[in-house]
């Protein structure tokens, strides 16, 4: 097959970051791009040298000329346009945090079941070679049984216009940021917690500015998230078991990286210096869109179903920490296959 033809609507910063990454890709070429208005989306796409631009997001759904779509709206929107897209016939890429709550995620899954196409949830950082190598030490026993995970991402966002801090656009620094750090417990244990606590700071028209959760599983494994929108960027990750600790910057993009960091210290020896781990520079973003490529080819079908497992357990558990934040009490995370919710009629 020749390379999958890719579509984006809209152009947020990451959808630059997209085109950037898979430039050169011998499996993905980004073709068109559309905007609500056709000179917003010239511009754009003479910028960043997308050969063409498109006036609305109805016209790309419909180009035959075009595989699979890239949803890089805001939260609110992303169900109901990956909907609309799978119900065209195409794959897609869809921006994280997947949907605005689970019950248009299970509709979302639903849609592209129905039309026998891909839905892919778009984390970069699950592609690059850090996450691969930090699920294989896990997977090998390398750390033993988890016992606690501490991750955390942040950043100053100072601008009051910006849309993530719209709550009726789905916005707030759990659903900005804090997805990334549940994705990540979720990607390391292997399974959503059965208890979430939370506690927020939160702006006077509902949004979250700063989130601290604990995730409790199963297994016993206790996971503490944070993030916000009030402390200089930082992003890490410290996964401890019963015979090693692993430490990581879990970056979406490592080949500009200074020091991407990955590093493990078996021995329970504070003066025993860290072992760093090699770790291959790449970029993300084309990592997590030559593998979408390969799934819509067909060539691993569990990967699409474990991928689509993970990213319904990661919606379940924002959703508790959301309710747990604004009630102060403990919240269970409902199983998404045994218990879902009602699809809301503009999901449908």
């Amino acid at each position: 097959m020749g390379r999958l033809r890719v579509g984006i609507l809209g152009g947020a910063r990451i959808a630059r970051q997209l085109v950037a990454g898979v430039r050169g890709s011998q499996s993905v070429e980004v073709v068109a791009l559309a905007s609500r208005e056709l000179g917003r989306a010239e511009a754009l796409a003479r910028e960043l040298g997308v050969p063409r631009a498109i006036g609305s997001y109805e016209a790309l759904l419909a180009d035959p000329g075009i595989d699979a779509v890239y949803v890089a709206l805001p939260n609110s929107l992303h169900a109901a346009w990956s909907i609309a897209a799978a119900r065209a016939g195409k794959h897609v890429l869809c921006e994280k945090p997947l949907a605005a709550s689970l019950a248009e995620g299970l509709a979302m899954f639903e849609a592209a079941a129905a039309a026998g196409v891909v839905l892919l949830e778009a984390y970069p950082f699950h592609f690059q070679p850090q996450m691969q190598t930090i699920e294989r030490l896990v997977s090998a026993g390398e750390l033993g049984e988890i016992q606690t995970i501490q991750a955390a991402f942040g950043y100053l966002l100072t601008n009051p216009a910006n849309v993530r801090w719209s709550a009726a656009l789905a916005g707030g620094a759990l659903m900005d940021a804090g997805c990334y750090p549940v994705s990540l417990c979720r990607r390391v244990l292997g399974a959503r917690p059965d208890v979430v606590h939370a506690r927020a700071r939160f702006t006077e028209g509902g949004v979250d500015r700063s989130l601290v959760g604990t995730l409790v599983h199963a297994s016993g494994a206790l996971a503490q998230i944070a993030c916000g929108f009030d402390a200089i960027l930082h992003r890490t990750a410290l996964v401890a078991g019963s015979r090693g600790v692993l430490e990581t910057d879990y970056l979406n993009v490592t080949d500009a990286a200074p020091h991407p960091l990955l590093r493990l210290r078996r021995v329970g020896d504070l003066s025993v210096a860290w072992e760093d781990l090699p770790v291959a520079r790449s970029n993300g973003f084309r990592l997590e869109a030559e593998a979408f490529a390969a799934m819509v080819q067909g060539g691993d079908p569990q990967a699409v179903a474990a991928h689509r497992a993970a990213s319904l357990d990661t919606l379940a558990t924002l959703a508790a920490l959301r309710e747990s934040a604004r009630t102060g009490e403990a919240v269970s995370v409902v199983d998404p296959e045994a218990a879902p919710e009602a699809a809301p009629e503009s999901a449908r």
